[in-house]
């Protein structure tokens, strides 16, 4: 017992810190993984780390009250309320754009599809000074609008309009793609059975397009709730109206006050995530559902 035991503390001593493993494990892996990692690394991770260790610099006392302010609390309903509701009006007319491009065939079709990534290309500064030109009171739409008392630009209206212009494609081109691999065969046998042309797209188009139309609307948030050009020109950025968080954190970083914006920062992260993460469990379950 005594030479037994004495050989398995031998090997335990023997074996070398779990941070060598950890190296010895990581050189061992593929080039492709380990470029993976590093780029990862660089480009992702530390950069979040070194935001949480700023954040973490404050007391947490001092933490939550910079978190907690009434200007930031109103900074994060405005932010998050205003992204999620331009997501989920673009999960509908954006997958409405999709069936269309994909279902029908009419003149300058693939000129109004290109059309679509407009958004991608276009810079944030051009789109909001765009939007408040053509939304102002005197602009082409805004002008209709201001003798039914709507007021776009400079209002939290616009701010909606703004995040709904910049995340459209993202709904759009996540949808297409499934639309594009479903078989018309399948809307045809629905009818034959006698369905309505609500009860096929209930019950037989909406179950596989749902993981898509999620995940647009996911993409298309997280670009609302980080977008700054085009909402900085088209709102007022008045506190308690139409004041967003990144616009916060700029002005903070106007004042050198950068504990301020990294707190605000590291909460609108933290948010961000855990809304993410929720939608990607309603994705899962979506996909569980539709493989009963």
């Amino acid at each position: 017992m005594s030479i037994s035991s004495t050989s398995t503390r031998r090997t335990v001593r023997e074996q070398p810190p779990i941070w060598k493993r950890y190296l010895l494990h990581l050189y061992n892996l593929p080039w492709t993984w380990r470029i993976t990692i590093a780029y990862l690394s660089v480009m992702l991770f530390l950069p979040v780390l070194a935001m949480l260790a700023k954040a973490s610099s404050e007391p947490p006392a001092r933490f939550w009250e910079i978190a907690t302010s009434p200007i930031a609390l109103a900074t994060y309903e405005v932010t998050f309320v205003t992204s999620l509701s331009a997501g989920l009006i673009n999960g509908v007319f954006g997958t409405l754009i999709a069936w269309v491009f994909v279902r029908y065939d009419f003149p300058l079709k693939r000129l109004l599809d290109a059309t679509i990534d407009l958004p991608f290309a276009l810079p944030t500064a051009v789109a909001g000074l765009t939007l408040t030109t053509v939304y102002s009171e005197n602009g082409w739409i805004g002008s209709l609008l201001a003798p039914l008392g709507i007021k776009v630009s400079f209002t939290r209206l616009g701010v909606g309009i703004a995040m709904i212009f910049i995340s459209l494609p993202f709904i759009v081109r996540t949808v297409q793609p499934v639309l594009m691999e479903m078989e018309k065969e399948i809307e045809e046998a629905a009818w034959s059975l006698g369905a309505s042309q609500l009860q096929t797209f209930l019950k037989v188009l909406l179950p596989p397009l749902f993981p898509s139309i999620l995940t647009g609307i996911a993409l298309g948030f997280s670009r609302a709730v980080g977008e700054y050009g085009s909402t900085v020109i088209i709102a007022s950025n008045t506190p308690f109206n139409d004041l967003i968080a990144p616009v916060l954190i700029f002005q903070r970083l106007e004042q050198y006050d950068y504990s301020g914006a990294t707190v605000i920062g590291m909460v609108l992260l933290i948010i961000s995530l855990v809304m993410l993460l929720g939608i990607n469990l309603i994705q899962a379950w979506g996909r569980k559902y539709d493989a009963r």
